[in-house]
């Protein structure tokens, strides 16, 4: 087993910073989120997850689409803002890998390609670490995940104590670890430290269920505390919702995308002003619907990882976890 000694990380990192951009998990004024290396702020590898998900690495909060240049009312000059860079994850944890899965899922298969997405995801690598503790929240196992692996990841790190066990799963990955030659030893084959999941959900024949859900008064009964805040969508590593906009100075301009949620009202609210989605009830079920049953259908996956993170941070406690057990509960015409 190729195992890094834990001492030796940060000039692990340092080796992959000469060549790309490196995002880690830090700390900075009291929030928890992927940045840059060198970034001001405290590393945090002993964290079960970081608050803020690393889904902006590939779909950015603000992302500049093009650029354009007008004469005479007419498009002149366009150009499209692709990027380029190299860059890694370092510290991702499973479920959030699983996430990019699932991104990957909509903005790359079934016949549309996202090419923003598709250039940064091209020259992303990715540094998984298994988790050898879960927080109250997790439940990552319970939607076909695991706590302590992700075949998807470019290099799995294993937790072994005082060390990391490195296994390199593509190609990608093994361009990697080849850099990190002299930090790299072979020891002997050790169990990694594990964890589970404590919150258990059964997902088992839930989206089946939904599908006989649309009109049911369960919809009203669970949104009525729910505030439309959005937390639960921004801090969500699989919501993808987004609005373009545009800004025009001159002869000049651009346009961009930016994060939307499908809790505002005003996502849906159409030109006229009709709204196919008037109140909370109808907003929270698209947005369930789409976790459990939509993306289901369609991908083949659930949309919701088990990382917990709307369970922990909804100021009003709409869990998603305490929802598929209520599923289960109702009563519906077959």
């Amino acid at each position: 087993m190729k195992i890094i000694a834990k001492d030796k990380i940060k000039e692990a990192i340092d080796l992959l910073a000469r060549e790309a951009k490196v995002l880690v998990p830090i700390k900075i004024d009291g929030v928890s989120k992927f940045a840059p290396w060198s970034s001001e702020g405290s590393l945090d590898f002993e964290a079960v997850n970081t608050v803020l998900p690393p889904k902006d690495i590939l779909f950015p909060q603000t992302q500049k689409m093009y650029t354009y240049k007008l004469a005479n009312q007419n498009v002149t000059d366009m150009t499209v803002i692709t990027e380029s860079e190299k860059q890694i994850i370092f510290g991702i944890r499973p479920c959030d890998m699983q996430s990019i899965q699932c991104l990957d899922d909509v903005f790359l298969t079934k016949t549309f390609v996202d090419e923003f997405f598709k250039s940064k995801r091209n020259q992303l690598v990715t540094v998984c670490i298994g988790c050898v503790k879960t927080a109250p929240t997790c439940f990552c196992d319970s939607m076909g995940g695991s706590p302590g692996h992700n075949d998807a990841a470019d290099v799995m790190l294993a937790d072994l104590g005082n060390a990391y066990g490195v296994t390199a799963q593509t190609e990608a990955g093994q361009k990697l670890v080849d850099q990190w030659q002299g930090l790299i030893t072979e020891g002997d084959d050790q169990k990694a430290q594990s964890a589970d999941c404590t919150l258990k959900v059964d997902i088992t024949g839930v989206p089946q269920k939904l599908a006989k859900m649309f009109e049911s008064p369960v919809w009203k009964e669970i949104s009525e505390k729910c505030i439309g805040c959005g937390t639960c969508t921004y801090l969500c590593p699989t919501c993808y919702c987004f609005d373009i906009d545009g800004r025009t100075d001159g002869n000049e301009g651009y346009r961009f995308r930016c994060w939307d949620s499908c809790m505002f009202s005003e996502y849906t609210r159409m030109a006229g002003g009709h709204n196919p989605r008037p109140s909370k009830a109808e907003r929270l079920r698209n947005r369930f619907l789409h976790k459990l049953e939509y993306f289901n259908e369609r991908y083949g996956k659930t949309l919701c990882v088990g990382c917990g993170r709307c369970v922990a941070k909804c100021p009003v406690n709409v869990d998603i976890s305490l929802f598929i057990d209520k599923v289960k509960e109702v009563a519906v015409d077959e």
